[in-house]
């Protein structure tokens, strides 16, 4: 066993700092003395520490000493092969283990509900989706997991896939039976990425869904800045024995910064710690918190703060109980209006709203007495805004038609159109709200009425909408008549 009370980086930081060496090299404000309102704003020990990569801190790219010390403590607080420090977000590391388990042509095995840092992926290594889409809880109006079945027969069409991606939780706190998934992917020879994004904690607390590395799979990107503690913008790459630590490296490294972050960095090896020495008491308390709020909640009326009752053994194999989703559609109300109230009337900011649901997101840095205001906001918002259900949209995911591979259609000559006269067109660009960042639409989709429908409603009730390149998604991009379309 390592020693999981050490923070490699943070020591030599504080090693460093001690040192007063005189900087004639990059950050240009020289440890905040150039750049007086910026160091006034953040504070002198941020700016102290934001220096670049120096033979006593070690290198990102080519990690010998610190960072590979605090990778090694990552890895084994994991319990992966190996842990990557990543400075790009977890959309790097998701991108990354794309990129090193598929190329050009490959086929990877996947839920359409994705983030779009593997769409994007796609659209740069140029590997082809097989979609496996997920079913769709109607009252909640969320997509689920992926069946096991579903999955059996992704692969036995598709036997020359190279990998399979599960996203585990899905930011509901949704849970696919990842283990039996990671048994069929490499039973025919095919490695498994997990997107795990909202899953750090599983690694750390009792009575949650299995970590991605101990059920199996050879790849997780894990979002240490979500439910870890860290710095927004650090996530780690873990990896399975059966994977390449010296080949990831080299795939992260086309894409990665080589001026790596020091105070994300740090924040990752500190974060590291933490978990590892207190995790579950950490997330005993988060869980306490998040059980403690469903039940105020669902004691309102309407609102439907859900848990483990909707397991089904199936799609929706388990359940992350730190997650506070509720559902609001029985007030009358999409996700996205109650979100919006509860930001301007309330100042209250939830993780996010969609069309039927908001995410709270519950962590150590949370009290009771938050959650309280937070239950008490939601009782007044049902006292005055609750309406008829008349016209509302259930459903946030809708089952696409798969025209083109992303990069086909992203780089294929295309022309703008209308909304409305797009429909019936195969797009070349991304739509979607964000967040959660899951495309309602992706290049190499067909626009389909339905699919319209829903971008004006999302537009509509407020959803923050990205992807396209008309910022107001009055018009889309879509391949031009003649181009070449897949079968």
């Amino acid at each position: 066993m390592l020693n999981q009370s050490r923070a490699p980086i943070k020591e030599a930081l504080e090693e460093f700092k001690s040192r007063r060496v005189v900087p004639f090299d990059v950050p240009g404000h020289k440890r905040g003395r150039g750049a007086a309102e910026l160091t006034d704003f953040l504070g002198k020990s941020c700016m102290h520490i934001d220096v670049n990569s120096m033979k006593p801190l070690d290198n990102i790219c080519h990690p010998v000493s610190v960072i590979a010390e605090a990778e090694i403590l990552a890895a084994e607080a994991f319990g992966a092969s190996h842990a990557f420090f990543m400075v790009g977000g977890t959309t790097s590391s998701v991108q990354a283990m794309v990129f090193a388990a598929t190329k050009r042509g490959d086929k990877l095995i996947l839920p359409r509900n994705v983030h779009r840092s593997v769409i994007n992926a796609l659209v740069l290594n140029g590997a082809v989706p097989v979609y496996v889409n997920p079913k769709v809880n109607k009252t909640l109006g969320i997509s689920l997991g992926m069946s096991l079945e579903d999955m059996r027969n992704a692969i036995e069409k598709n036997p020359d896939a190279k990998a399979v991606l599960v996203n585990n939780p899905t930011y509901y706190g949704i849970c696919s039976n990842l283990k039996e998934i990671c048994k069929l992917a490499h039973r025919s020879g095919m490695l498994v990425l997990a997107d795990e994004a909202h899953g750090t904690h599983f690694y750390f607390g009792d009575n949650l869904p299995p970590g991605a590395m101990s059920a199996g799979a050879d790849y997780a990107s894990v979002s240490m800045h979500k439910s870890g503690g860290s710095l927004t913008q650090s996530s780690f790459l873990l990896i399975g024995e059966n994977v390449s630590e010296g080949y990831i490296r080299q795939v992260i490294n086309l894409t990665q910064t080589t001026s790596g972050s020091y105070l994300l960095m740090s924040s990752l090896d500190i974060s590291r710690k933490n978990l590892a020495l207190n995790g579950r008491e950490i997330f005993r308390k988060v869980t306490e918190l998040a059980e403690y709020a469903r039940w105020e909640i669902n004691l309102i009326g309407d609102y439907y703060a859900y848990s483990k009752e909707i397991i089904n053994n199936d799609t929706i194999f388990d359940f992350d109980i730190t997650k506070l989703s509720v559902n609001t559609l029985e007030i009358g109300l999409a996700g996205i209006e109650v979100y919006d109230l509860l930001r301007d009337d309330y100042d209250i900011q939830v993780e996010f709203g969609d069309i039927g649901n908001i995410l709270a997101y519950i962590s150590v840095g949370d009290r009771e007495r938050d959650l309280e205001r937070l239950v008490g906001a939601l009782s007044e918002i049902r006292r005055r805004f609750k309406r008829g259900r008349t016209g509302m949209l259930t459903q946030e995911y809708i089952s696409p038609i798969v025209e083109m591979s992303p990069q086909e259609a992203f780089y294929a000559p295309k022309v703008s159109l209308p909304l409305k006269e797009a429909v019936g067109r195969v797009s070349s660009e991304f739509v979607m709200c964000y967040p959660p960042g899951i495309p309602i639409l992706a290049p190499g989709e067909r626009i389909t009425a339905g699919i319209a429908e829903y971008i004006r409603y999302a537009k509509e009730k407020g959803c923050f909408m990205t992807g396209a390149e008309d910022k107001e998604i009055e018009r889309v991009n879509v391949i031009t008549q003649g181009a070449v379309i897949l079968n």
